[in-house]
């Protein structure tokens, strides 16, 4: 079931929609960044650990 709140009536916009185009967003800003040479932050679910991607494939884990 989904709940309408303010914003969709105003706007026509569902939350499914919004989290869609927010996702998409991410995906071509991180394509954009490698494309110019900058790392892409990620988390390691298994080292349980946020990291700096670098287009080259290589790995930062940030922290101790």
């Amino acid at each position: 079931m989904t709940i309408a709140n303010e914003l969709d009536s105003t706007y026509g916009i569902s939350d499914e929609e919004l989290t869609r185009r927010f996702k998409e967003s991410i995906r071509i800003d991180n394509e954009v960044r490698k494309i110019k040479g900058l790392p892409v932050a990620g988390y390691d679910d298994e080292a349980r650990k946020a990291y700096l991607e670098y287009p080259d494939g290589r790995r930062e884990y940030v922290g101790k």
